[in-house]
């Protein structure tokens, strides 16, 4: 059973790839209980140009270790060939098991095909691997929860349901190849289409459909010159009053778009939500400026995947919590969700408490 993990997360700094590269590639060994001795885990990560992504990467290595296993860390760094390639040798260490948080959705089906030759388990971690039937258990928040959430606070701070509007919305969208993109957006879609079809909420740009809005690999420079552009074409005489983010990269990449066109030095800035909680953008939400994020520790989320190894290789049944709603065109991938936290200015003391970050690093 996974208990929540109060440990706090060290985040300064880039992620040690000498810590990453610590462990040796040696065989799990099993006593006559069952308890695995020496087991080592591959856990590949898709970036590390996200806090969130070092974060989780040093949550999983410690908490892998607390449980008495070594572990391979290795980063992708958004470039879906390494991360196949990276896979590749950790099979060919003979890792006891795999964590994957994939930078390409579809990419993984080869290598998944050679970990099950090897009889190693695979973990898909936050985002869901798609196209395969190599993939044992999915390890996640409820995404479809974290667009409700940032549609919600649209919808709250400009008084939609008490009649309010007509209001001018852009929707972005995260990268194509991630699993996780529809599931935010179909989300965030439930709570904002009504006020769409009443007109309460309109898009001058036209652009709703998700495959015009999404944003490779979550950047933020790409975000910009998206916003950029639709400020150009369709606000030269309409100001924007609310923009759907996914996540808070592309957040402060809207924001700077919007600032480079005068907004928040005459005129106010829009409501614009996020997720994540990255320090840059909780900053800027203490400032007036990005209204919300949603807030997921993932060192619970980490805590999460660890347990579930270690069930797996103490011949355990892993807890799950979801069976049918994660279909990743091949088979139904049981499933462990987390519960997301929406969070702005009212409330972002919440991560100084939990011990997220300190208060010196939101100053």
């Amino acid at each position: 059973m996974f208990n929540r993990r109060t440990a706090l997360a060290s985040l300064a700094g880039a992620a040690s790839l000498a810590l990453t590269a610590s462990a040796c590639g040696q065989s799990s060994v099993r006593s006559s209980e069952g308890t695995s001795v020496g087991g080592t885990v591959g856990v590949a990560m898709p970036t590390r140009s996200s806090d969130r992504w070092l974060t989780d990467g040093r949550s999983i290595v410690k908490d892998l270790k607390g449980n008495g296993y070594k572990a391979k860390l290795v980063y992708g760094d958004d470039n879906p060939k390494a991360q196949v390639s990276q896979i590749e040798n950790l099979i060919k260490q003979r890792v006891d098991a795999l964590i994957i948080a994939a930078i390409d959705a579809k990419s993984l089906n080869g290598v998944l095909q050679e970990a099950a030759a090897a009889h190693i388990p695979v973990i898909s971690y936050d985002r869901l691997i798609l196209g395969t039937k190599n993939v044992d258990y999915y390890v996640s928040f409820d995404n479809e929860m974290v667009g409700r959430m940032q549609a919600s606070h649209i919808i709250k701070k400009l008084g939609l349901e008490d009649g309010k509007g007509p209001f001018n919305i852009e929707l972005f969208a995260g990268s194509p190849d991630d699993n996780n993109t529809k599931y935010f957006f179909d989300g965030a879609m439930a709570r904002l289409q009504p006020f769409l079809d009443s007109k309460q909420l309109v898009v001058p740009s036209g652009q709703t459909k998700l495959s015009r809005i999404t944003t490779l690999r979550w950047d933020g420079p790409t975000a910009e010159k998206r916003m950029s552009g639709i400020l150009a074409t369709w606000y030269r005489s309409k100001k924007v009053d609310a923009v759907l983010s996914p996540y808070d990269g592309i957040s402060r990449g809207v924001l700077s778009a919007l600032k480079s066109d005068g907004y928040g030095s005459g005129s106010g800035l829009p409501v614009i939500t996020g997720q994540d909680a990255e320090p840059a953008s909780v900053k800027s939400i203490i400032a007036g400026q990005q209204s919300e994020t949603v807030y997921k520790d993932v060192r619970e989320l980490a805590g999460a995947a660890a347990e579930m190894v270690d069930d797996i290789l103490k011949d355990r049944r892993p807890r799950v919590n979801n069976r049918r709603d994660y279909n990743n065109g091949v088979k139904n991938v049981p499933a462990y969700l987390l519960q997301p936290q929406s969070l702005d200015e009212t409330n972002y003391d919440v991560l100084i408490r939990d011990g997220y970050y300190t208060a010196d690093q939101l100053k």
